[in-house]
């Protein structure tokens, strides 16, 4: 029979190869990508895939050595950073953008990766014995959906920036 420690155990370590998986195929997009802006960008969630992993290793190791979920010191910052990137991309490369062939391919596989990761940790959610555990997955979620709904956002400006600009800037007819 499988404790509650060998779940939680294999959930992390589930958890662990899923952000490695994140950390490698932001890479990949990154030098799919056709800006510099774009390759920051995605370096960027690379690194915090990186930083959720090393999270998740220090867990691994607490609950493996028999001890409890720990408190965890993770606080995302809700994206603030990664859109600010976002944000400035837009703004210098404005309308005229070009995607490269594979780019938008590989956005939309990490645009997958995301959607996977959230549903896991959400999973967990449900699942988690302690209340300090329940917390991180909740905010790693939100922190995961937070990722998907950017990349999301720069796959459309990427697919159609004319019409991107348009949506974001809701231009109106004055009229006069």
């Amino acid at each position: 029979m499988t404790s509650e420690r060998d779940k939680t155990l294999a959930a992390l370590k589930i958890a662990i190869q899923m952000e490695i998986d994140g950390k490698e195929c932001y890479l990949a997009a990154s030098d799919e990508s056709g800006n510099e802006l774009g390759r920051k960008l995605l370096r960027s969630l690379a690194a915090e895939e990186d930083i959720h992993r090393r999270k998740f290793v220090e867990i691994y190791e607490t609950v493996s050595g028999k001890k409890d979920w720990p408190a965890t010191d993770f606080k995302p910052d809700g994206g603030k950073k990664l859109r600010t990137i976002f944000a400035r991309t837009c703004q210098i490369l404005g309308p005229d953008v070009k995607a490269l062939a594979g780019e938008l391919d590989a956005i939309q596989m990490a645009i997958d990766k995301e959607s996977q990761s959230y549903d896991f940790y959400k999973r967990q959610v449900k699942s988690a014995v302690y209340d300090s555990e329940r917390e991180f997955y909740e905010s790693l979620a939100g922190e995961e959906q937070e990722h998907h709904l950017i990349l999301l956002d720069y796959y459309e400006y990427l697919k159609d920036p004319a019409a991107w600009f348009v949506a974001k800037e809701k231009p109106s007819l004055d009229g006069g």
